[in-house]
């Protein structure tokens, strides 16, 4: 290997960015439809028996840089099905652009990274695409794309097939700011440690038991990032508690480690969340009594409290700046995955100043379940 190659190969996993992320679910037509209509996605692509594909159907559903596949088993021993059967609707890839996938693959193999699918590239009349994947926490897995040579609308195997959202308002959800896993008991710092020794991820910042707990719950979480902070997985583990804490629910009802939560970036958190509650999608409600003090907690912002406060939208601040956020209620009936709505004004942060009061809106809802 020429030096020019031995570096190329070294910086292949320097700069990954988001690519998509493919749901599992046990009628895709459905959840697109969902997505399309409470989230404002546009549908760009499709695969399934219409286009060769024999086994499954796949929806390509997208938003500015955002872009989800929604896939669907077409037999009911398939692994898909499977996989749906055992974890309920959930996330099963994390999918990450690469520069080189082959040579991420095998870095990332060589530093103890499981394979999942070898390097492969895939052609059709738009050009091509290189895709290899390797397993993470659970069933849970990271596919390589590697997409320069392609032009297609989404990959080969996938036709174009575009409907437009049919969303009552259009949020501006624009990208991925994290994935945060939930993995079992004394987990957290060997998954933690396998980012860092696998993608050269560091430890962006932690939280402990002290920081993340109420009366009742609490847990621990890591949050690992690349170097330019562009993709960040947060773990998190369960802590002692007087009850059951969410990420105890949440791996009683996954069966195991999985993704809990997709942080989704916008610009105009206020608008955003105005349009998707006008589409039916629910929110966790913080208690009146966080607002009552929350000028004085995070200091100057540009958002009037009285609409953070009818909006139910938290605001935390760090030495860079404040940011927003809101929390979905659980997507789909088992208390899994849900989705962070965050706005950032300079900070890095995620949220420590609300812990007390997210996790009082999910223990009511814990409540309400009789899983508490």
């Amino acid at each position: 290997m020429t030096s020019t190659a031995a570096t190329a190969y070294q910086s292949a996993l320097d700069r990954p960015d988001w690519d998509f992320v493919e749901f599992y679910v046990g009628n895709a037509k459905q959840a697109a439809h969902f997505y399309r209509t409470a989230f404002g996605f546009d549908q760009i692509a499709y695969a399934g028996p219409e286009t060769g594909l024999r086994d499954r159907v796949s929806y390509v559903l997208e938003q500015n840089r955002l872009r989800f596949v929604i896939t669907s088993p077409l037999q009911p021993d398939h692994e898909i099905a499977r996989h749906v059967n055992l974890h309920g609707d959930g996330v099963r890839d994390v999918a990450l652009a690469v520069g080189d996938a082959g040579a991420a693959f095998a870095l990332a193999v060589e530093r103890g990274a499981r394979p999942v699918r070898v390097p492969q590239t895939l052609h059709d009349e738009f050009g091509s695409a290189v895709l290899a994947s390797v397993a993470t926490y659970g069933d849970t897995v990271h596919t390589f794309v590697e997409r320069n040579a392609y032009r297609g609308p989404f990959l080969p195997g996938f036709i174009a097939q575009r409907t437009a959202s049919n969303a009552q308002q259009h949020p501006a959800l624009h990208h991925i700011d994290h994935c945060v896993g939930n993995v079992g008991w004394n987990e957290m710092d060997t998954w933690a440690e396998y980012y860092a020794r696998v993608f050269n991820f560091t430890q962006l910042v932690s939280f402990d038991d002290k920081d993340i707990s109420t009366e009742y719950t609490a847990l621990k979480s890591k949050v690992m990032s690349d170097a330019r902070h562009a993709v960040k997985f947060p773990i998190n583990e369960p802590a002692r508690g007087l009850r059951k804490s969410q990420i105890e629910e949440y791996l009683d009802f996954y069966r195991g480690p999985g993704v809990q939560h997709l942080a989704l970036h916008t610009s105009d958190i206020v608008a955003t969340i105005r349009a998707l509650r006008a589409n039916g999608v629910e929110f966790l409600e913080a208690p009146d009594a966080y607002y009552e003090q929350l000028s004085e907690r995070v200091g100057k912002i540009d958002e009037a409290l009285s609409v953070l406060r009818e909006l139910r939208i938290l605001v935390d601040r760090d030495d860079r700046g404040y940011m927003l956020q809101l929390f979905t209620k659980p997507l789909q009936d088992r208390p899994t995955l849900f989705f962070e709505i965050i706005q950032r004004k300079g900070s890095l942060s995620f949220g420590k100043g609300n812990f007390k009061a997210l996790f009082v809106a999910i223990e009511q809802e814990q409540a309400r379940r009789g899983t508490l």
